[in-house]
């Protein structure tokens, strides 16, 4: 395989690793920040380094319709094309197939859908198409082309899904070109039903896979059936692989998603929220709109080393209620930073076998609740 997983240490299912890739190595458990069109909002990607993140993730379904695979290709990839000399990771597009679902037709061969940009275009995606295209923007973690279904849905409709990723799975792997330092992930789904998903995985490292990603979760079902089937799932799949969590989430979602094996995550939560005025910190979370930060002299969060976090919560206030756009680079930038300093955190407590301590201790400071 051409990515390698080494596997540090372990905290009950808790695991602490890293992933070596062709533009370098990252710490797990790892959140990922979204860059969708090459670009995490509001953010130069030195401002991104500085918080701590060691990987993004660009979007294959954006990057293609603007400004195109070739365009990128031809600009030297998305890490020159972006200033981004990280690893990236891309999604294949599955989840815009969900997202978009009015503008979407699913055949056997691959996905019709007209484009979301002026509504005429048509055009047709095939996990081939899809696996080139992320060659072309040369993302040392391929995804395949799959199908991300809303929750709830019925079996039987959960069933034809299951079967039909396993398809395509096969196609993109059959379609990745090897290369030192990039791979592919599969991507598990099933819908709420334990059994599909357990379908789902044999299927899918019976092919194999650099890595497993646990799609079709985090759109809308309640945490413990998400935590369940993380639950079904991570024992199935290979423990020298790196396990991901596709779109998750909140800081309590992702401790327990940790304790039950997952090694990578994304989400646009802290850099949406930061650019509709809510920062994230060890006490719960801030509406910086809120008057009574008026004339608030103390930081956002004084545990903190970002940037915002130097000025008062009166000066942020005060950006936010002028809709100056520095107020949403800074918040933007401090719920990354508070994200991968929890990642730090977490990584630390596993390796020193204090991960349950740990999670119990940031949930009551974060909820208030015993």
């Amino acid at each position: 395989m051409s990515l390698k997983f080494n596997l540090i240490a372990t905290d009950g299912n808790a695991r602490r690793g890293s992933v070596e890739t062709a533009h370098g190595t990252f710490q797990t458990p790892a959140f990922m920040a979204v860059g969708t069109a090459a670009t995490v909002k509001a953010l130069t990607m030195e401002q991104v380094a500085a918080t701590g993140t060691q990987v993004i993730l660009g979007n294959t379904y954006h990057l293609m319709m603007r400004p195109g695979g070739d365009l990128v290709e031809q600009m030297g990839g998305l890490h020159k094309f972006s200033g981004w000399h990280g690893p990236i990771l891309t999604d294949s597009g599955g989840f815009q197939v969900m997202s978009l679902s009015n503008l979407v037709k699913m055949r056997e061969e691959g996905v019709e859908f007209t484009s979301h940009i002026d509504g005429g275009i048509k055009h047709f995606l095939r996990p081939e198409d899809s696996v080139l295209i992320q060659h072309q923007l040369d993302s040392n973690i391929t995804m395949v082309l799959d199908e991300c279904l809303h929750l709830p849905t019925d079996r039987r409709r959960a069933e034809k899904n299951v079967d039909m990723v396993t398809r395509w799975a096969g196609r993109s792997k059959d379609a990745f070109v090897n290369r030192d330092g990039y791979g592919i992930f599969g991507i598990v789904q099933g819908a709420d039903f334990p059994d599909l998903r357990e379908k789902s995985a044999r299927e899918l490292t019976a092919i194999g896979f650099d890595g497993y990603a646990i799609g079709g979760l985090a759109v809308g079902e309640p945490q413990d059936v998400m935590f369940n089937m993380i639950s079904t799932v991570t024992p199935m799949l290979p423990t020298d692989r790196p396990r991901y969590l596709m779109g998750v989430g909140t800081p309590l979602d992702i401790l327990g998603a940790v304790e039950r094996g997952v090694d990578m995550f994304d989400c646009v939560m802290p850099t949406r929220a930061g650019r509709t005025a809510q920062a994230f910190t060890r006490h719960g979370t801030l509406n910086m709109r809120n008057a009574k930060h008026r004339d608030d002299n103390s930081p956002i969060d004084d545990k903190c080393g970002c940037p915002a976090c130097k000025l008062s919560r009166a000066y942020i206030h005060h950006l936010i209620k002028c809709n100056e756009i520095l107020g949403a680079t800074l918040l933007t930038q401090h719920n990354l930073w508070f994200y991968q300093d929890l990642m730090r955190d977490i990584r630390e407590s596993i390796e020193q076998g204090r991960f349950q301590k740990f999670k119990k201790e940031f949930i009551k400071n974060y909820t208030g609740e015993n």
